[in-house]
């Protein structure tokens, strides 16, 4: 006979509850019923519930991550959707959303469905696959968009590859209008980036490196927020790296346009001077730019302009990753760096913790339309218990990724995930 803690019921004690989408941060428990949050506040374990002490830990919504490349199907050397949800689970992340450009490509319910199915056997993580806007990528012909919701996406992206042609971008954001759909765009002008493998500037050139000015992204964009308003469909823009583009995305929201943007860990956190040495862990499309512009993201962030943090996590293998600079695959992986790194952004009074969090959680599942990235009453129990204060220095070996290649590699950091529940039930533990 399963106990009540196997079948999530338990009672989390004496924690800081963090839970930005119902305004609370406060010492409490949390009781949790088959899976579901049943009530918060200062509370007593009834008969046979499990008893959980959070004290000394913050206790918050399990994160969600809208960007992340799992790789399955057909890349499952570098990640497969079992091995990206240890990952997840271990850097508190419960929710994700899976890019499309696995192989096949996720344009049709069949791979939706596959995708699905693994997830429901690995059964450590959600995953919400996000639909191709184009088939196979290819910025040509739409998908069947109303088929793919259908089947379980929750947005749609070429990621990997911007939508160029203006007429084709149009046609997909009226098309994902008809159902509400979000369209997330990859936003790099192939032309403007060409051949070039990092930010164009001062260290590029050091380096004798071809680089990408940041043109490459904001006039996609630019572009792409007039399609907007023309079409009246809500958009997002994925990574975003540039001041011009935190910029325009902030005109356009002050135009009440229903658009957001995301900004990751490496970009807010780091420059293009990571490249120094040729780090091939420093590679990644957008490029790290400068400290300008990094300052404007962290801008963006203050100001609420920047409203996710998402991770890009993009595994590769050795054999792709340590290749001459320009060869190498673009890419990090960062599920299991994400909170540690994002709360740099509180000590270093960037935002608020609820804040951070709420750009982790309750802030992109609500983009998504999903149930999660909340602590609310006949809620999933799906949360992350972490220290706050502990120490510890990411080490690439012990990452839960197949991959290894993080840019992160040998930093300090603070705050550390102890345990992750996924309708109440633990799937890591870290204690």
């Amino acid at each position: 006979m399963n106990s009540p803690f196997e079948l999530g019921s338990v009672l989390i004690k004496g924690g800081r509850v963090v839970d930005p989408a119902n305004g609370l941060d406060a010492t409490a428990d949390l009781l949790v019923l088959d899976g579901v949050i049943q009530a918060v506040g200062r509370l007593e374990a009834p008969a046979g519930c499990a008893v959980l002490s959070a004290d000394g830990l913050v206790v918050a919504p399990g994160l969600v991550d809208m960007h992340v490349h799992l790789r399955e199907p057909g890349y499952e050397y570098k990640e497969d959707i079992a091995s990206g949800s240890r990952a997840a689970v271990a850097g508190g992340v419960t929710s994700m959303a899976a890019m499309p450009n696995t192989q096949p490509v996720t344009d049709d319910p069949s791979v939706v469905g596959y995708i699905l199915e693994r997830a429901r056997a690995a059964g450590l993580a959600r995953v919400f696959p996000v639909g191709a806007i184009t088939k196979g990528l290819q910025g040509q012909f739409l998908t069947e968009m109303g088929l793919l919701l259908q089947a379980g996406c929750v947005a749609f992206s070429d990621d990997g590859r911007p939508v160029t042609d203006s007429g084709v971008m149009r046609r997909a954001m009226e098309y994902a209008r008809m159902f509400g759909a979000l369209i997330i765009q990859h936003a790099e002008e192939p032309s403007l980036t060409a051949n070039g493998c990092m930010n164009e500037g001062l260290i590029s050139s050091r380096l004798g490196l071809p680089g990408i000015p940041v043109e490459s992204e904001s006039v996609v964009v630019d572009r792409d927020l007039r399609l907007a308003a023309l079409t009246a469909s809500r958009y997002h823009v994925a990574h975003v790296s540039t001041g011009d583009a935190v910029q325009a995305v902030a005109q356009a929201r002050n135009r009440q346009l229903a658009v957001s943007c995301e900004v990751t860990p490496h970009h807010f956190s780091l420059t293009d001077e990571a490249v120094l040495g040729y780090d091939t862990d420093a590679k990644m499309s957008p490029p790290l730019r400068n400290e300008r512009d990094r300052l404007a993201v962290l801008e963006g962030l203050a100001r609420g302009i920047i409203t996710v943090i998402a991770t890009d996590h993009a595994p590769h293998d050795e054999e792709n990753k340590r290749l001459e600079f320009c060869h190498a695959a673009n890419g990090v992986v960062g599920l299991e760096t994400l909170l540690p790194v994002s709360l740099e952004l509180v000590r270093d009074g960037v935002m608020t913790l609820a804040d951070c969090l709420a750009a982790m959680s309750c802030n992109p599942a609500r983009l998504l339309g999903i149930p999660h990235g909340t602590l609310g009453v006949g809620q999933a129990a799906d949360i992350v218990l972490f220290d706050l204060e502990e120490s510890w220095t990411v080490d690439a070996r012990q990452l839960r990724s197949k991959s290894k290649n993080t840019c992160f590699h040998g930093r300090r950091v603070k705050g550390r995930v102890k345990r992750t529940l996924l309708a109440g039930k633990v799937v890591y533990d870290g204690v």
